[in-house]
């Protein structure tokens, strides 16, 4: 695999910057939990809309990138108020599970994420987003969350979730962007290595690209007909 040819192929994806993104970090988390092994377009948005509706929040991203000083439309603790308890957020959403061998509701795990939060004191997006950038919180923080059952040995769905809140210095390595590897030549084994040879392009693209701006391409080039809006 030679990496400079990876990032021509990269290039020609035309990354671009982050336009839209979830206005709360409610709707991030709920993203995060159900996009694992679920359809972005006929699940995942309709889905996140129905909380946000059930609530008479917005639940459509924000036009803008939301900044730290942004109203969060439903903070955490008042989506804990909204539906106390699992069976109650399933009633709006459904009763897929994180796995499908001994795995929890997904609502449950939600739920989970959303006390994990509250217990280091964040309940917005806003919030979640200064943690970025304190290494110690963001540390003790995804600690707890890798707690959650559904994590996964790689971490997927706890990247992906910072990815939402607005890291920009992370990817999704799911099967759409190991899959576009693949059809590539990039000859990666797994999403730690995925990681690695992405990281890569980027150097090599001399810090022209994000590696979210990178790890969307490669979703739009795989899933050209679904909802963008808040990836």
């Amino acid at each position: 695999m030679n990496i400079e040819d990876l990032a021509d192929k990269v290039r020609a994806l035309e990354p671009a910057p982050r336009e839209q993104q979830w206005s709360s970090l409610t709707y991030c988390v709920l993203d995060a939990v159900w996009s694992i092994s679920a359809n972005y377009t006929s699940v995942v948005a309709p889905l996140v809309r129905s909380v946000a509706a059930q609530h008479g929040a917005p639940g459509l991203p924000a036009t803008k990138t939301p900044g730290v000083d942004a109203a969060d439309p439903l903070p955490l603790h008042a989506f804990l108020s909204e539906f106390p308890d699992e069976q109650s957020l399933i009633a709006v959403t459904n009763r897929q599970r994180t796995s499908t061998k001994g795995g929890i509701t997904k609502a449950a795990a939600v739920r989970q994420h959303a006390e994990i939060f509250l217990s280091h004191g964040i309940a917005t997006l806003g919030e979640a987003q200064s943690a970025l950038l304190n290494p110690t919180a963001l540390q003790s923080i995804d600690a707890d969350l890798r707690t959650v059952p559904g994590e996964g040995a790689s971490g997927i769905r706890r990247g992906y979730l910072w990815m939402l809140i607005g890291d920009d210095a992370a990817i999704k390595p799911d099967r759409m962007v190991m899959r576009w590897l693949a059809t590539n030549g990039a000859g990666v084994k797994n999403p730690e290595e995925a990681r690695d040879v992405l990281a890569q392009v980027a150097q090599t693209l001399q810090g022209q690209y994000t590696l979210w701006e990178i790890d969307h391409a490669i979703w739009r080039a795989r899933q050209p007909s679904r909802t963008r809006a808040a990836k």
